[in-house]
C-alpha cells in the first residue's frame, strides 16, 4: 500500500476518534442535550432528543463494541480463503468498519468488545500480501527459516 494511502487512512481513523471524543465530552457529558426526553420511540423523539436517543442507544449493551467485533470476525471469515493472496476487498471494508466502530466503542463506553474487534481488524489489515512485501510468485518457494540455519526436527 502506498504511503499516502496509509496516511489518509490513519488520518481518517484519527478524525473519527476526534469526532467521537467531541460527541462524548463536548456534547453528551457537557449537558448540551436536553435532560427531559422521552425514553422510547413510542413516546416520540424529535430534534435534539432524537440525537441524544441515538447516542445513548449506540452504547447501551455495548452495541458499538459488538458491532466492531462482529465486523472484525466477518472480515476474518472473508479473508480465510485468501491464503497467500491479497485480502479480499469485502474483508478490507469490513475490517475498516470494525476499526472505526472500535474507535467509537472505545470512546463511547463499549471498550471491552470494541478493543477486541479493533485489534482483530488491525491484525487483518496489517497482513500484507507477498507482492506487497516485495516478494513475488517465484520467490515464495524459500522456507521462512532458510537464512537462519534452522534444522527440521525429526
Amino acid at each position: 500500500m502506498p504511503k499516502c494511502v496509509a496516511l489518509k487512512r490513519a488520518l481518517a481513523v484519527l478524525a473519527s476518534a476526534a469526532l467521537a471524543f467531541l460527541l462524548r465530552y463536548a456534547v453528551l457529558e457537557a449537558g448540551l442535550l436536553p435532560r427531559d426526553c422521552g425514553g422510547s420511540l413510542a413516546e416520540g423523539v424529535d430534534g435534539l432528543c432524537a440525537v441524544k436517543w441515538l447516542l445513548v442507544q449506540s452504547f447501551i449493551d455495548q452495541r458499538l463494541g459488538w458491532l466492531s467485533l462482529a465486523c472484525a470476525l466477518l472480515a476474518v471469515l472473508a479473508a480465510i480463503g485468501a491464503h497467500g493472496r491479497p485480502v479480499p476487498a469485502a474483508a478490507r471494508v469490513l475490517a475498516w468498519l470494525a476499526i472505526h466502530a472500535g474507535v467509537w466503542g472505545l470512546v463511547l463506553y463499549s471498550f471491552e468488545p470494541a478493543a477486541v474487534g479493533f485489534m482483530l481488524a488491525l491484525l487483518l489489515l496489517s497482513r500484507a500480501a507477498p507482492a506487497q512485501r516485495g516478494g513475488g510468485e517465484g520467490e515464495g518457494a524459500e522456507q521462512p527459516g532458510a537464512g537462519l540455519r534452522v534444522e527440521r526436527l525429526g
